[in-house]
């Protein structure tokens, strides 16, 4: 059965891995996922990820980040979802906890924290919040 939300599933195996104490979490490969990644790991929400061969597919490991025994995503939600696209101008982005959280927007410019998009001044679709 074909997934409809992939992004999603790979936001819950984030949340799931890190409420159960794991130090790395496999998901499936794509570019979304491996763009969505790179803000995460700018951002310092994980340490880091890495592509790997699962059962014949392309795969990604994901490395959590924890801080004093407390994993350093807190909160992680889809906002933009295939039933329903959420889509916001530069000016317009929400701010996540007065700016100490972080939206994730997919712009033409690439896949952006919401700093770097009001810094290069590009609105587009929101993917997830973060804090």
């Amino acid at each position: 059965m074909a997934m409809t939300d992939p992004l999603g599933d790979m936001l819950t195996r984030i949340r799931n891995g890190q409420q159960a104490k794991k130090d790395s979490i496999l998901s499936p490969a794509s570019k979304l996922r491996s763009r969505v990644l790179d803000v995460l790991q700018r951002e310092g929400y994980i340490r880091g990820y890495s592509e790997e061969e699962l059962s014949g597919q392309a795969g990604l490991r994901i490395d959590l980040k924890y801080f004093e025994g407390q994993p350093a995503i807190q909160h992680v939600a889809r906002v933009s979802k295939p039933g329903r696209r959420v889509y916001s101008g530069s000016k317009e982005l929400p701010r996540i906890r007065n700016g100490l959280g972080i939206t994730i927007v997919s712009t033409p410019k690439g896949v952006l924290s919401d700093a770097e998009a009001r810094e290069q001044n590009v609105g587009g679709e929101v993917l997830a919040e973060v804090f």
